[in-house]
């Protein structure tokens, strides 16, 4: 007959487990030892890469805020420079437009100023006939009772600053000896008279 101890094989098992268990618990405490080992060296790995990542995030915010003022600046000071340029611009068109008036206005005043310097040299016993009068140019026909009268006109004539010296061209006296014909040529400036005028406009406001 076969016997088999039931008692043996039933607390075998037991046995197994109760030399096993403190190995188990062994392993268990030394990778807990061994994670937080990793854990550490993680975070000393780690904290100064976040500590540089920090400092570098405040510095682009920084950089971001000091380029967002500079834009500011530069904006105000595309508004001001636009402002001073169309200002330029509106001067200059003033300036064009008064220099337009004082051009006319000169061209206005030269032909006046040129018949009364004429007629200022007009002596006695003397008068026109005939005035022709071009952009530099003046030639003036007339008659006289004598010829002093004419050579005294041509004189008065040379006096005025804006006249060159002026040409008699010819000298006739009539059939019946009443009077004498002349013709007389000279030139002219209208930049001598723009100049008298700006010196009269000059010292008149000096005074």
């Amino acid at each position: 007959m076969i016997k088999i101890n039931l008692l043996a094989e039933g607390k075998r098992p037991a046995a197994v487990r109760k030399s096993r268990e403190p190995a188990t618990s062994f392993l268990q405490s030394e990778n807990a030892a061994a994670w937080l080992l990793l854990a550490a060296l993680l975070l000393l790995g780690l904290l100064p890469t976040g500590i540089w990542w920090w400092l570098k995030s405040s510095e682009i915010h920084e950089n971001e805020v000091k380029i967002a003022e500079a834009q500011r600046e530069v904006d105000e000071l595309a508004a001001i420079i636009r402002e001073v340029e169309e200002y330029k611009a509106k001067q200059a068109e003033l300036e064009r437009k008064i220099e337009v008036i004082n051009q006319l206005r000169r061209n206005q005043k030269g032909p006046v100023h040129v018949m009364d310097s004429i007629s200022r040299a007009l002596p006695e016993l003397l008068w026109l006939d005939k005035l022709d009068m071009n952009a530099n140019s003046i030639k003036l026909e007339g008659r006289a009772f004598n010829a002093n009268a004419v050579a005294t006109f041509v004189e008065n004539l040379d006096k005025v600053p804006e006249f060159q010296e002026p040409i008699l061209q010819d000298l006739n006296q009539d059939r019946g000896g009443t009077f004498y014909s002349f013709a007389v040529q000279f030139n002219y400036s209208f930049a001598t008279l723009a100049d008298d005028a700006g010196a009269t406009a000059t010292n008149a406001a000096g005074g």
